[in-house]
């Protein structure tokens, strides 16, 4: 049987960052992808943080736009304020440059290769996979093992010790668009990444937004709960024409669609055990209240590459355990408390534009929200919690 030091099952923002850090570590590092092409059939919004290239290390070449502002839109009204220099690209070319990165550090990447199952041996992990090439089941056995399929992942069957009994719950349809305007959309249009918090059909939260491209822009929406394509496509139908009469109007166009389910739920309890690791949107590590995933996905990649090139080296008995513990500080206090905040506004519509009011008269209040817990002084802590009370007394009166 062939074996490696650290096997990855995805190569998506969590996959591909683990492999390119544990193979410049000098760590013998398989992704298994199971698309023929990296980056293929991600439907995604792709906007990035500030800095997010810089971060970790990526070419700027794969920004498309550099929006300044966000825009929220309730059915009461607009709000906007600043966000520093977000960017927005694509998955294909987001995922597509971290894969390219990886296999230039040394990693390996086989693509058309399904998961299946893993099973802890004395020697290591040992993972079985489909080659879809070939139709062969095969095996390979690694010392570590980092899931990062994102919210398709199935983990209960893998070890019952990953199960989320609220999974299911959390899982969020998904329909997006790519419009290609035949002329060029208004200049606004480039400059802002703009979400939609409305009640849709019968009587569904819906979460919709616009990111523009350099050849089109990703209109799409997601409701947090299964419901028939149909339905989802005639909500997103309804949705498209107030976008076009504002960014295009009278412009044709032609559309590219995309469906997924996506997350957007509580993290997954346990997410490390006996050297397997859980990163990315398979760990359940979205916010909740933009579906915002790519920063978490890439920080658990490099902090699961981390573990792996430390308990190559013998420094950790079990490289899952350290992982864990980090990535849990890292994430999951604000996570926790950006699910339990969706929770709070979707039960009365209303207090969305509580919240947004606040956020559009306090730059500080905004600003500090996009940035982690763990980056937080003592005196930022003190104002958030006063903006939260501030925002809680309001909210219970809306």
């Amino acid at each position: 049987m062939e074996s490696t030091d650290f096997l990855i099952v995805g190569c998506g923002p969590a996959g591909g960052i683990a492999a390119r850090e544990a193979a410049r570590a000098g760590v013998s590092t398989v992704v298994l992808e199971r698309d023929p092409v990296v980056g293929a059939k991600r439907v995604c919004a792709a906007g990035l943080r500030p800095g997010f290239c810089e971060t970790f290390d990526l070419p700027r070449s794969i920004v498309h736009c550099n929006p300044p502002f966000i825009s929220i839109t309730t059915a009461k009204r607009s709000y906007a304020y600043a966000v520093g220099t977000a960017h927005t690209t694509t998955r294909e070319e987001l995922d597509g440059a971290i894969g390219d990165l990886a296999r230039g550090a040394g990693a390996e990447i086989r693509t058309g290769s399904l998961f299946r199952s893993l099973e802890r041996q004395a020697g290591g992990v040992v993972v079985e996979y489909a080659d879809y090439r070939t139709g062969a089941r095969k095996q390979i056995r690694a010392r570590s093992v980092f899931l990062a399929q994102g919210s398709s992942a199935r983990l209960d069957a893998v070890d019952p010790r990953f199960a989320h009994p609220g999974w299911d719950a959390g899982l969020i349809t998904c329909l997006q668009y790519r419009v290609y305007p035949q002329q060029r959309a208004i200049d606004y249009a480039y400059h802002v990444l703009e979400m939609h918090y409305y009640v849709g059909a019968k009587g569904r939260n819906v979460i919709a937004w616009m990111f523009p491209k350099r050849d089109h822009l990703s209109i799409g929406l997601g409701i947090q709960a299964k419901i028939p394509g149909s339905e989802l496509r005639a909500e997103l139908d309804a949705f498209l024409p107030r976008v076009a009469a504002r960014l295009f109007p009278g412009i044709p166009y032609t559309l590219r669609q995309e469906g997924n389910l996506l997350y957007g739920g509580l993290p997954r309890p346990t997410i490390g055990v006996d050297r397997v690791m859980v990163g990315g949107t398979a760990a359940g590590l979205v916010d909740a209240t933009t579906g915002e995933g790519i920063h978490e996905a890439a920080t658990t990649g490099r902090l699961a590459a981390e573990a792996a090139a430390r308990f190559r080296r013998g420094r950790l008995r079990d490289p899952a355990r350290s992982y864990e513990r980090a990535t849990k500080s890292a994430f999951y206090g604000r996570l926790r408390h950006r699910q339990k905040l969706m929770a709070f506004l979707e039960r009365k519509p209303a207090r969305f534009d509580t919240l947004f009011e606040q956020l559009e008269g306090t730059p500080a209040f905004a600003n500090l929200l996009q940035h982690d817990r763990n980056d937080f002084t003592t005196a930022q802590w003190m104002y958030l919690y006063a903006q939260a009370a501030k925002f809680y007394l309001r909210a219970v009166r809306a």
